[in-house]
């Protein structure tokens, strides 16, 4: 069983901001592969589809980790199971990239994994979400929401990040990195 983790913060205040594209994406893959309806655990909400299950942390993005280390042990699984969805604000909107292994970029949601799961050797699905303006403080910026012109792109980017992932579970990360790293979506 894969297990597909996409990050963000519960509520909706977070609904719709930039570092909310992890939950934003499993939501898109919930609906194009019709999976089960969320259900709820204390630290995560979680859906099955075919042979994986997508998990949205309720621990709010720092502290990740803990929800991921529930996650592993109510479905039995390791971190060689698990691809991580989440957003980057060093990459431009538009573009993925997808690595097997690597350090957390500053990035505190994918830190607190690391430092739970004790490894940085799992896959990871980054998704663009800059540059963010000089003047504007970085926890302002990924706590703002999309404006309309960058969420016509950022679902385009959704569309092909479902695709990365499937080609991840079904070809290998290797192979998904190949093809997916060099797209971009544009206006």
């Amino acid at each position: 069983m894969k297990l597909i983790f996409g990050l963000g913060n519960p509520g909706p205040r977070y609904a719709f901001n930039r570092h909310n594209v992890g939950f934003m994406f499993l939501d898109r893959y919930h609906d194009l592969k019709k999976c089960s309806s969320w259900q709820r655990r204390p630290l995560y909400d979680f859906s099955s589809c075919e042979q994986m299950s997508l998990v949205k942390p309720l621990t709010y993005m720092n502290l990740s980790g803990r929800a991921v280390r529930q996650a592993l042990n109510d479905f039995d699984c390791t971190v060689d199971d698990i691809i991580v969805v989440y957003d980057d604000v060093d990459l431009t909107i538009g573009k993925i990239r997808i690595r097997h292994k690597g350090s957390s970029g500053g990035h505190k949601g994918l830190q607190s994994i690391i430092d739970v799961v004790g490894t940085n050797n799992f896959v990871r699905v980054r998704i663009g979400i800059g540059p963010k303006p000089e003047n504007v403080d970085l926890v302002e910026y990924v706590l703002q929401d999309f404006s309309n012109n960058e969420m016509v792109v950022i679902d385009k980017v959704f569309d092909i990040t479902v695709n990365a992932v499937q080609m991840i579970i079904d070809e290998g990360v290797s192979k998904a990195m190949s093809v997916f790293n060099s797209y971009e979506v544009v206006l």
